[in-house]
């Protein structure tokens, strides 16, 4: 029966890496792939995973199964750093995915089981996997105006214009922070807006976190789904430890469903788990312990903190520089943008002309619709960068 599948359309992303590996010229830059980089261009192991990886080595007596839904330490602290105190716990169900890829895939199932016509709203751009997905399940999506290309902000009132089409029984999917491709984010009145504009019509909204503490600190990156779930009746949100914890290759993930009516919650956690039995069975649960051991450990949790905040703010500081030198051979501020954007991702606004001038003549790779990877610059590649974006006609 093989001979009838049907071939499937690469992975440009993937592609885009297998090219720059294959370009053989020593001053290359890699700011497509969409993970972590040092200044040495190494996704590290941060320090209070390997000191948690060390102790659960020394520690663990048996690999037998964990629950289905997942390991409660690590629901429950991922629960706590996520939402605070912006819900009881009582009123979240809870489950552990392989990395936030599962958890937006579990999602759409559980929307899918519970409301088999619901139309899904995505941010026109959105992170490509999104649609991938809904594409595979035949789910109905509706695109909603997002980003200005010109000024490369956040086009609110095209977005607001577009969610006046939502009905009830939608599901409306928002990036908590640190959007992804455009860096560009909403402000907590417009944050405000949205809720006001889905509640009235009766929608879900669901919630995609993926860089929490990548962008203006733990607490602030979560401001924005707290008040999503303190504020709706219903709310989906699936949170992704890869980037915040750098533990990519551990697929380790959360879906939270958060219901003010907390009667909902045995029922909604029991179809969680049947999502997971029917897919994967149990969740990977390595990466998962990790997790959980530096969230509830004082002293690890204060280690990890700083070094994401190093982090963090190692990725404003080469935002500012390169916005810097571009102002400053151009002349404008017209790329000032790019330091306001917060995240590992910036859309800079060139075409897909200018995208493949940069890769042709300069050694510069980045996703065909202009996304780069702030965190794949170190302070000798910006001002490359600058020259080179400038020299294209960005």
């Amino acid at each position: 029966m093989f001979e009838h599948l049907k071939e499937k359309p690469a992975d440009k992303i993937i592609a885009l890496g297998q090219a720059f590996r294959e370009d053989l010229r020593e001053t290359k830059i890699d700011l497509g792939v969409g993970v972590y980089k040092n200044p040495e261009g190494v996704t590290p192991v941060m320090r209070a995973v390997k000191a948690a990886e060390k102790r659960l080595w020394e520690q663990e007596t048996t690999k037998s199964y964990t629950a289905l839904a997942g390991d409660p330490a690590f629901t429950d602290a991922m629960a706590g750093l996520v939402l605070g105190d912006a819900v009881p716990r009582d009123n979240v169900a809870t489950l552990a995915t392989p990395g936030g890829t599962g958890a937006v895939r579990q999602a759409f199932d559980l929307v899918r089981m519970a409301n088999p016509g619901a139309r899904v709203f995505v941010s026109d751009p959105t992170w490509p996997n999104h649609l991938s997905i809904l594409a595979y399940l035949g789910m109905e999506v509706v695109n909603y105006r997002y980003f200005d290309s010109t000024t490369c902000a956040v086009d609110f009132d095209g977005m607001m214009a577009d969610l006046e089409g939502v009905r009830a029984g939608d599901v409306v999917l928002l990036h908590g922070c640190c959007h992804n491709p455009t860096g560009a984010n909403l402000t907590m009145p417009e944050w405000r807006a949205v809720v006001e504009r889905l509640n009235a019509a009766g929608a879900l909204p669901m919630i995609d976190i993926a860089y929490q503490g990548f962008g203006d600190g733990l607490d602030a990156d979560a401001a924005a789904v707290r008040y999503v779930a303190a504020n709706c009746p219903e709310v989906l949100i699936a949170a992704s430890c890869s980037k915040n914890f750098g533990i990519y290759r551990e697929r380790t993930g959360i879906l939270m469903a958060v219901m003010q009516e907390a009667g909902l919650r045995t029922l909604t956690q029991a179809n969680l788990a049947y999502l997971n039995r029917q897919t994967y069975s149990f969740p990977p649960d390595h990466g998962a312990r990790l997790v959980s051991m530096v969230l509830t450990d004082d002293a690890l949790r204060a280690d990890w903190q700083a070094e994401l905040e190093d982090v963090r703010q190692g990725m404003l500081r080469l935002r500012e520089q390169l916005a810097g030198e571009l102002q400053r051979l151009s002349g404008s501020d017209r790329f000032g943008f790019i330091a306001q954007h917060r995240g590992m991702f910036s859309r800079l606004g060139a075409t897909p002309e200018q995208v493949e001038r940069l890769r042709a003549d300069h050694g510069i790779y980045m996703i065909g619709d202009s996304r780069i990877n702030i965190a794949g610059l170190n302070d000798k590649t910006v001002p490359i960068l600058a020259k080179a974006l400038i020299d294209a006609g960005v």
